[in-house]
């Protein structure tokens, strides 16, 4: 189910090669269907809208946009300890947010310049949560929340309708608790499209988050430019950097905590034990037939899986760094030694008691993370990435005079003659 490697420096980056060969290029077929889509919703947007919406839901709604007063029903009629659950989430995720909150500032100088920074939320952001059986209600809570911090004016969520053409009722109480404002039932490319342009029903946005399908990942990227997006998302990753004193049971686990996501989902354990490696596929072996997407934990494990064995945690820990996972567990016997240490990780679990579901649902982090080994470059989403900053400047008549010869040579240089003459005409005499 799960292949052993030695590492030797060859095997590791065939194995790299082979993640790399994973759904990373959109055949052309699903971008020109995504293109033809957008562009008809750009142009006749309700229209479209709701005859794709009709075409691929099975049905149109009785009504797109959700009441809310059926966005209240569905937090009154919601089982209590799903809705407490909930509640210590939000609790978490606000706390470690609200750290996050930079502030304007304003840098006053002796000679009467004045320079700095305005910081404040974007206008309206959309919202994209997928629907029916895979629903989940912690992806509103995890982009709705720091959006709210940010301060946000206004979160649009869209959602696909189930069959009968109502909304999901547990997106419907994650939304209540995180304070959305506006929820409709749609989903697909044509959601996305209508965030973008706006139509009679939909307003316009300033940028859209959260996860989708490849034709809702599609219409994000070809839509980026008009405008935002969180980031364009790959199969979920998970590595375990883990010594002879990890548990095989406890990694064994949280490696199919990833690969149940996706078929091309990657779950990776980097060990020096060779002891460890074999008791993980055994408890591999045994975990998973008590488990609901057996399945497709089998095949993923198969295809993307993959057991390294080295000979120096030296080594281990720059693989790791190398592969730059959206997760990354370490079950060390010192776990914080490696903080400092590896600095290509969405997110990082340390100890045998962090497992990653714990950063899913509740510690508070964000749980939208790059994949596909863009850690390298890219952070998780974050309160950051809600708001929009201007600088500005102010200078005396006086303090520009002082610096004039400088910026007049320096726009000479570049060739730009009338940078510079809109210095020089304020000091012709």
């Amino acid at each position: 189910m799960i292949e052993i490697i030695k590492t030797d420096g060859i095997a590791e980056r065939k194995y790299m090669d082979l993640l790399k060969s994973r759904s990373t290029q959109v055949s052309k077929t699903v971008t020109e269907s995504v293109a033809t889509i957008i562009e008809d919703v750009r142009q006749q947007k309700d229209k479209a809208l709701f005859t794709y919406t009709e075409k691929f839901d099975g049905k149109l709604p009785k009504s797109i946009e959700v009441s809310r007063e059926e966005i209240n029903d569905a937090l009154s009629n919601a089982d209590s300890n799903f809705v407490d659950a909930l509640l210590s989430a939000v609790e978490n995720i606000t706390d470690f947010h609200t750290r996050q909150v930079q502030q304007s500032f304003i840098t006053p100088k002796s000679n009467g310049v004045m320079m700095g920074q305005r910081i404040r939320g974007l206008h309206r952001v959309g919202l994209y949560v997928p629907g029916g059986t895979a629903a989940y209600p912690s992806s509103v809570l995890m982009n709705a929340i720091p959006a709210k911090i940010a301060g946000v004016s206004e979160i649009v969520m869209v959602t696909p309708p189930l069959p009968d053409g109502t909304a999901n009722p547990d997106i419907l109480v994650a939304a209540a608790l995180c304070g959305v404002d506006r929820v409709f039932l749609l989903g697909g490319a044509q959601a996305v499209a209508a965030l973008a342009y706006g139509t009679e029903t939909v307003p316009k946005v300033d940028k859209i988050v959260g996860p989708g399908n490849i034709y809702v990942a599609t219409a994000k990227k070809l839509l980026y430019g008009t405008v935002d997006i969180d980031m364009i998302a790959g199969p979920s990753e998970i590595l375990i950097l883990a010594d002879e004193t990890a548990p095989a049971k406890f990694v064994a686990a949280d490696l199919m905590s990833q690969a149940e996501h996706d078929k091309l989902a990657s779950s990776i354990l980097i060990t020096t034990s060779e002891k460890l490696a074999k008791e993980t596929v055994a408890e591999l072996n045994r975990q998973v037939e008590t488990l609901s997407r057996k399945d497709i934990i089998k095949q993923s494990l198969q295809d993307f899986g993959a057991i390294f064995v080295c000979d120096d945690i030296s080594y281990a820990v720059s693989l790791a760094n190398e592969f730059a996972p959206e997760h990354l567990e370490v079950m060390m016997e010192n776990p914080m030694e490696y903080i400092g240490k590896l600095d290509n990780a969405g997110s990082v679990f340390l100890g045998n008691y962090a497992p990653e579901p714990l950063g899913d649902y509740y510690a508070g982090p964000n749980h939208v993370l790059p994949t596909s080994g863009t850690a390298r470059f890219f952070s998780p989403l974050s309160v950051d990435a809600f708001v929009k900053k201007s600088s500005y400047i102010y200078y005396t008549n006086q303090a520009l005079y002082e610096a004039k010869d400088d910026i007049v040579l320096l726009a000479q240089k570049e060739g730009l003659t009338a940078h510079a003459n809109s210095i020089i005409v304020r000091y012709e005499e």
